[in-house]
């Protein structure tokens, strides 16, 4: 489809690249952010306030009274002639992971599923290459693309009540870690000590959109002395960010 402009209300407007989930419409749409964030950088953006990607558009918040709405629309428009590819990833992050039968509840039928055996799950998963496509549904819950094919599942047919915090999870081509006990349709692999929200940091989310991220497995004791240092405030999740 076309590239759309739409307005929300008088202070923002989204520029909509398609209605599908593809990873050609991610890179557009991470394009299209780096090349607004370096347009604020040099000044060319009096006024913009918010830049907000998702899945398959581009929202930017501004002030009406100190933008010009018509001349904003114009350089978003223009940005759909950005190059499709991604940009380089802003951090990359390698994430700690317990993958266990008591920590990932449907690891054991994800193996079924696939006729193959938990550790080849395990290796799937740990070796995506997965990117921060948008954060959404929570505060911190991160989307992440780039998981290999074969773990490319639907939902689960009956969505849980209750999801405990730091799930790794699996659906519908994606990858997410729940930062908080919430319901949810995903498939647990396993989980994450690690805290993926603080509202008293800024900014309060540990991932962002356009990170590269990758699981590293744990041992379920490894997990366990991991959980009991972040309660004692002795970890500091930015330490897994790997050196540019």
């Amino acid at each position: 489809m076309p590239t759309r402009l739409l307005d929300l209300g008088d202070a923002a407007c989204t520029l909509e690249f398609g209605h599908t989930i593809a990873p050609a419409l991610v890179a557009r749409v991470a394009a299209a952010a780096t090349a607004l964030h370096e347009a604020q950088a040099q000044g060319a953006l009096p006024g913009v306030t918010d830049v907000v990607p998702t899945l398959r558009s581009l929202t930017v918040c501004f002030d009406p009274l100190t933008t010009d709405r018509d001349a904003l629309a114009a350089l978003l428009l223009a940005l759909d002639a950005a190059p499709a590819e991604a940009a380089p990833p802003t951090r990359r992050w390698r994430l700690p992971a317990c993958y266990d039968a008591q920590l990932g509840a449907d690891l054991a039928e994800v193996a079924r599923a696939l006729d193959a055996s938990t550790d080849d799950v395990v290796r799937l998963h740990s070796g995506s290459d997965l990117r921060v496509a948008m954060l959404g549904f929570l505060p911190g819950f991160a989307f992440l693309t780039g998981l290999a094919p074969a773990l490319h599942l639907p939902r689960r047919r009956e969505p849980r009540l209750r999801v405990p915090p730091g799930s790794v999870a699996v659906a519908g081509g994606m990858s997410a870690v729940y930062p908080w006990a919430s319901p949810g349709g995903w498939h647990l692999l396993g989980n994450c000590p690690l805290p993926l929200f603080n509202p008293a940091l800024t900014p309060p989310s540990l991932l962002a959109p356009g990170d590269a991220v990758r699981f590293d497995p744990i041992s379920p004791g490894e997990h366990a002395a991991l959980l009991a240092a972040v309660a004692r405030g002795e970890v500091d999740a930015q330490t897994y960010a790997e050196a540019p």
